[in-house]
C-alpha cells in the first residue's frame, strides 16, 4: 500500500510528469530508430546479413552507451539540464532527418553508421540529464520511487518502440520506404520530447551553484577509483563479472537467432517474415527478463543472492543449448523462444541481484563510479559476444559447436559463482 501511495504521490508532481514524459517519448523514439536501422541493414531483400554487417550494426547500437555515458556528467554539471533536454531532443530529430535521407538513398555503409552513432551518442546526454534532474523535481522517499519507475518504464517504451516499428514498417509497405516512415515517426517523437522539456522552467533541473564540477581527467580518475573499489570488495566485483559473462552469451545468442531466422528459417526474398519471427524471439527474451525482475527480490530473500543467481544461471545452460539445437534442426520457433526466455530470465535475475550487492557493498561516495564501470562492462561484453559469434558462426546460423560453447560458458560461469559468498 505504501508503494502504491508513493507512486501516486510522485505522479502528482507536475515537473516530474514532464521529466517522465520526456523520457517516455525519447526512449520510444530510440526504439523506433533502432528498429528502422535493423530492418534497413539486416532485414531487406537485397541485403543478406554477414558477419561484418551484423557486428557493425549491433556495435553502433550499444557502444555509445558505453563510451559517452561516463563523460556526459562533465557537461551536464556545466549546462542547464532543462536546455540539454530541449535542444538535445530537437538535435536528435534533425540528425534523424539525415539518417532518413541516407536510408532513402540506400546508403548502408560508413556514412549511415557514423550518423546513427552520433544520434545515439546525443541520446546518452539526454538519459544522463534525465537521471541528474530527478532530485530537482522529487525528494525523500519519492526519489526512490522515481528512480525505480523511470528507467524501467523508459526501457519498456524503448522495447515497445522497437516492436511497433516493425508493425509500422509493415503497414507502410515494408522495404526501405517503410524504414523511412518509421524514422519519420521517430523524428516526431523526439520533437514531442523536446517540446515537453520546454514546459519546464529554465533553472528547474539544475545544476545548482554548489554543484561539484568535474573534468575529463577527473572522470578517468573516478573510473580508476571505481575499479579499486571492485577489487577491494570482491563480492561486488564477482557480481559485476557474472553479469558481464552472461551478457557475452546473450550477445552470441542474439547473433545466432538473427542469422538462423534470416538466412535459414525463412527464404531470402521474405525478410518481413524473418523480421516478425526475430521480434518474437526478442519479445520472449524480454518476457523472461521481466519474470526475472519480478521474482528475484523475493527469491534472494529466501535463499540468498549467490544461490539464487546460480540457480537462475544454471537453468539457462541446458535450455539455451537444447533450444538452439532443436530450433536449428527442426525449424522450431517455439524452441528458439524457450531459449530466449531462459537466457533473458538468467540475465535479469543476475543483474537485479548484482545491483543490490553492489549497492550493499560499495560506499555511497563511490557508487556512481562503480555503476559507470558496470554499465561499460555489460555493454562491452554484449558487443564482444556479438562480434565473436558473428565472425565464427556460419551465415546460416546453424552452429552446433557454438550452441554447445554458449551452454558450457553459462554452466562454467554458474559453477564458478557458486563458490562465492555474499
Amino acid at each position: 500500500m505504501a508503494a502504491h501511495g508513493n507512486l501516486r504521490a510522485v505522479l502528482a508532481v507536475r515537473d516530474f510528469r514532464y521529466v517522465f514524459s520526456v523520457r517516455i517519448f525519447g526512449q520510444f523514439a530510440d526504439g523506433l530508430l533502432q528498429s528502422a536501422l535493423a530492418t534497413f541493414v539486416l532485414f531487406s531483400p537485397e541485403r543478406q546479413p554477414n558477419a561484418a554487417s551484423v557486428a557493425a550494426a549491433f556495435a553502433i547500437l550499444f557502444l555509445p552507451y558505453s563510451f559517452v555515458g561516463p563523460f556526459a556528467g562533465v557537461f551536464l554539471d556545466e549546462w542547464r539540464r532543462r536546455q540539454v533536454l530541449v535542444y538535445a531532443n530537437l538535435l536528435r530529430a534533425v540528425l534523424v532527418v539525415g539518417v532518413a535521407a541516407l536510408v532513402w538513398n540506400k546508403h548502408d555503409g560508413l556514412s549511415l553508421g557514423v550518423a546513427v552513432l552520433v544520434v545515439l551518442g546525443v541520446g546518452r546526454f539526454v538519459l544522463a540529464g534525465l537521471s541528474a534532474s530527478l532530485p530537482h523535481v522529487v525528494a525523500g522517499p519519492l526519489l526512490v520511487t522515481a528512480n525505480a519507475l523511470t528507467p524501467t518504464t523508459g526501457t519498456i517504451f524503448a522495447a515497445v518502440g522497437g516492436v511497433l516499428g516493425v508493425a509500422i514498417r509493415a503497414a507502410a509497405g515494408g522495404g526501405d520506404y517503410g524504414s523511412v516512415f518509421v524514422l519519420a515517426c521517430a523524428i516526431s517523437s523526439y520533437v514531442v520530447a523536446g517540446l515537453l522539456a520546454s514546459r519546464l522552467g529554465k533553472d528547474a533541473l539544475g545544476p545548482d551553484e554548489d554543484t561539484i564540477r568535474n573534468s575529463l581527467s577527473g572522470v578517468l580518475r573516478g573510473l580508476g577509483e571505481g575499479f579499486v573499489q571492485l577489487a577491494r570488495y570482491p563480492i561486488a566485483g564477482r557480481a559485476v563479472l557474472i553479469v558481464s559473462i552472461q551478457r557475452i552469451a546473450l550477445g552470441g545468442l542474439t547473433v545466432l537467432a538473427l542469422l538462423l531466422i534470416r538466412n535459414t528459417l525463412n527464404p531470402s526474398i521474405d525478410p518481413d517474415s524473418a523480421l516478425t519471427e526475430f521480434a518474437l524471439v526478442t519479445a520472449a527474451a524480454a518476457a523472461g527478463a521481466l519474470i526475472g525482475a519480478i521474482v528475484t527480490p523475493s527469491m534472494t530473500r529466501r535463499m540468498g543472492f549467490v544461490r539464487w543467481t546460480v540457480i537462475a544461471a544454471g537453468q539457462a545452460a541446458p535450455l539455451v543449448t537444447i533450444g538452439m539445437m532443436v530450433g536449428a534442426y527442426s525449424r522450431s520457433m517455439a524452441a528458439l523462444m524457450i531459449a530466449g526466455v531462459s537466457l533473458g530470465f538468467a540475465n535479469q535475475a543476475a543483474k537485479v541481484a548484482a545491483d543490490t550487492l553492489v549497492q550493499r557493498e560499495i560506499d555511497d561516495d563511490y557508487l556512481g563510479r562503480v555503476f559507470s564501470i558496470f554499465d561499460i562492462a555489460v555493454n562491452l561484453a554484449l558487443v564482444l559476444g556479438i562480434t565473436i559469434v558473428a565472425f565464427t558462426a556460419p551465415a546460416s546460423g546453424v552452429a552446433p559447436a557454438v550452441f554447445i560453447g554458449i551452454g558450457v560458458l553459462l554452466a562454467l560461469n554458474a559453477l564458478w559463482y557458486s563458490r562465492s559468498r555474499a
